[in-house]
């Protein structure tokens, strides 16, 4: 009997892939791949279930809770040494440890405006990237409460980094 082959299988590709262009200069033109479908949010926001000012506000709260969570710089900063024997000027914008402070009281400061249950979600998946399904459960809501809450949560959110729109 002969072996079955399985190169007549279609392979169905759950993944969203979208090629996006990097902007690095004029002359080269450089793409990147992104998988729309890598977070929670990136999943809803690429089925129309979330708006794009809510998409930018859950963004911006995962960007800073990113941020917040690198450590301190503790070796050597080279960024403010001069580059030739000109006069020393102020040091230009924050260095990474005084970024990293500021999006720690960004990310508290968001949390605390959204109150202990929209944070709790927010928190869940928007950072952490659990399921909707997933923390309805681990919250004891009911079965399809949490999109709804997370559309509530991301609307404050927006509110909160005055995001237009």
């Amino acid at each position: 009997m002969p072996a079955k082959s399985h190169s007549n299988r279609k392979f169905h590709d759950p993944r969203m892939l979208v090629e996006h262009p990097v902007a690095e200069s004029l002359a080269t033109h450089r793409s990147v791949t992104i998988n729309l479908s890598e977070s929670p949010l990136s999943w809803l926001h690429a089925r129309g279930h979330l708006s794009n000012r809510q998409m930018l506000a859950g963004e911006t709260l995962r960007g800073d809770y990113e941020s917040a969570a690198l450590g301190p710089h503790v070796t050597m900063s080279w960024e403010n040494i001069p580059p030739s024997r000109q006069k020393r000027s102020a040091p230009s914008g924050l260095n990474r440890t005084e970024r990293m402070m500021q999006a720690k009281h960004r990310f508290d400061s968001a949390l605390i405006a959204l109150g202990p249950d929209l944070s709790d979600i927010a928190w869940r998946v928007i950072c952490v990237g659990e399921s909707i399904p997933a923390a309805e459960r681990e919250m004891s809501w009911p079965v399809r409460s949490g999109k709804i809450v997370l559309k509530i949560a991301l609307d404050r959110l927006a509110a909160f980094y005055r995001i237009p729109g």
